[in-house]
């Protein structure tokens, strides 16, 4: 085992940084590079709405199933060794998506990529922890890992649009070969292997636990949000919740799988809280903003990606001041701003109507990144700071399930809100015929498909119609994410008003 010296960090682990961030950007900006491809993705695969959800989820709902699977594991084989193999099955994985000729081949390539996704994200915060031992010098660490992890899920419309200017829809997934090829060459020599002296014995049955309870649940919801109650959903519920229970009891065995006693602490716990609730109010939100931008305002895919930047800036000031901020004032009050801060930005966001251009949404979208980077920065800091060494792996592991199942039940929840809202709002206007309707229920990009083939001034009116209960949903969304967090931040105030990372 190498692991870095102990005191401030040196030059060789600033540059160890910059690489840890490559896989921490792909993995998150897979989450959302998906949302301007919909339309063509649409068009070419032709899939059904249940499809077309599960090519926008299921990657990250695999890969938040398996984060302690495989955080835990790299605490036993080497965290760069993970790091290593994942770069590789994710660059095979995404080429696989980018010659996709169906919709279920598309599926099973995200499914793969959130499986080698597992494997990178908790290598690259755990190696963090072991890199930076000076505690203000990893808060800055982390701001900047987070950065790249957290703007992740805002760059990802932005250079999908990019692409999609200019190449077919493959793109966004064959920008991933690249990059990881690169981390496979940087990653030997710039980055410490670390594992632990003493792993323990590997609980396989409590890995699979985990899995079934974390998809089991997601899918329940899903099945809820688009067909209502009914045997299927409530099956799936039942069983992840049950999957769930054992696999906790299970880990009160000598040798677990997850360390439960995080858990006890209130400086590890209430973070994690926080952090999920950030990454549900943000990827859940952008899914409705960027197709607010492309299909209700009709703007083309770089266009809506320029308009994007804002948010962008607004993560990475975000990351930038909140190491600044905690120098001074303890990480549960900056935290609990942030999410004050980001509420402002979704009451924003609630104003926006059919015709009212893109400001609203873009400035709206901004202040919330503003807001809940911050907190998505000291949460994982928090986080990280409360495990030794030892266990910085099982602990980036629940870090990171926590973000993406957040991302992921922000696009399930919050998504399913949106189709109920839109099927059963959506009207056929005068003039158009019942069957079109029937065809534009589905999604707003049907919708805009289904108008197309109408007549101009029957076209015209069933699009203004599905534009509207569409922005309808995106309301209802921003009224409940902000409402969310108003009380995550009262929440968090009242019991990390005196907190700060390696206190």
């Amino acid at each position: 085992m190498t692991q870095g010296t102990e005191g401030k960090a040196t030059r060789r682990e600033w540059i160890g940084l910059g690489v840890l961030m490559l896989p921490a950007l792909i993995v998150s900006m897979d989450n959302t590079i998906l949302f301007l491809a919909t339309p063509f993705i649409s068009a070419e695969l032709n899939p059904s709405g249940s499809q077309l959800l599960w090519i926008l989820d299921s990657y990250a709902f695999i890969l938040g199933g398996l984060l302690i699977t495989m955080g835990t594991l790299g605490d036993r084989i080497g965290r760069r060794r993970l790091l290593m193999t994942g770069g590789l099955a994710f660059a095979a994985a995404s080429a696989l998506g980018a010659f996709s000729t169906s919709a279920e081949m598309l599926i099973v390539a995200r499914l793969l990529m959130g499986v080698a996704g597992a494997t990178l994200a908790p290598s690259t915060l755990s190696l963090i922890r072991n890199m930076f031992h000076d505690p203000q010098e990893r808060t800055t660490a982390i701001g900047a890992w987070t950065a790249a992890f957290g703007g992740g899920a805002l760059v990802g419309p932005l250079l999908g649009g990019l692409l999609l200017e200019r190449f077919w829809w493959g793109s966004v997934f064959l920008i991933n070969v690249p990059v990881m090829l690169l981390l496979l060459v940087l990653a030997p020599l710039l980055l410490p292997e670390y594992r632990d002296p003493r792993p323990g014995r590997y609980d396989l049955l409590s890995a699979v636990l985990s899995l079934i309870a974390v998809l089991g649940v997601i899918y329940g919801i899903k099945r809820l949000g688009e067909d209502g109650f009914g045997v299927e959903a409530a099956v799936a519920i039942a069983a992840g919740a049950v999957a769930g229970i054992v696999f906790w009891v299970r880990q009160r065995r000598p040798q677990p799988l997850l360390d439960t006693s995080l858990f006890r602490e209130r400086g590890f716990s209430v973070p994690l809280v926080a952090n999920t609730i950030s990454l549900f109010a943000m990827v859940g939100i952008g899914l409705f903003t960027a197709q607010y931008l492309q299909l209700v305002l009709g703007m083309q895919p770089f266009t809506a990606a320029l308009w994007s930047i804002v948010s962008v800036v607004g993560m990475v000031v975000a990351t930038s001041l909140a190491p600044q901020l905690v120098r001074a004032v303890p990480h549960g009050v900056v935290m609990a701003a942030g999410l004050a801060i980001a509420a402002a930005g979704f009451a924003v966001i609630t104003q926006a109507q059919v015709d009212s251009g893109p400001a609203l949404v873009v400035i709206g979208s901004a202040v919330t990144s503003l807001g809940l980077g911050m907190v998505i920065t000291l949460a994982s800091d928090l986080m990280v700071s409360a495990a030794p060494p030892e266990r910085a792996g099982g602990a980036s592991a629940i870090s990171e399930t926590g973000t993406e199942l957040g991302g992921a039940l922000g696009i399930a929840v919050l998504g399913t809100i949106g189709n109920a809202i839109y099927r059963s709002r959506l009207e056929a206007p005068p003039g158009v015929p019942e069957e079109a309707v029937d065809a534009a229920s589905t999604t707003l990009g049907a919708a805009a498909e289904t108008a197309a083939g109408l007549p101009a001034e029957a076209g015209g009116a069933l699009l203004r119609a599905a534009r509207e209960v569409f922005v309808d949903g995106m309301h209802v969304a921003a009224i409940s994410v902000g409402g969310l967090v108003l009380v995550t931040a009262l929440v968090t105030l009242s019991l990390l008003r005196r907190t700060k990372a390696g206190a």
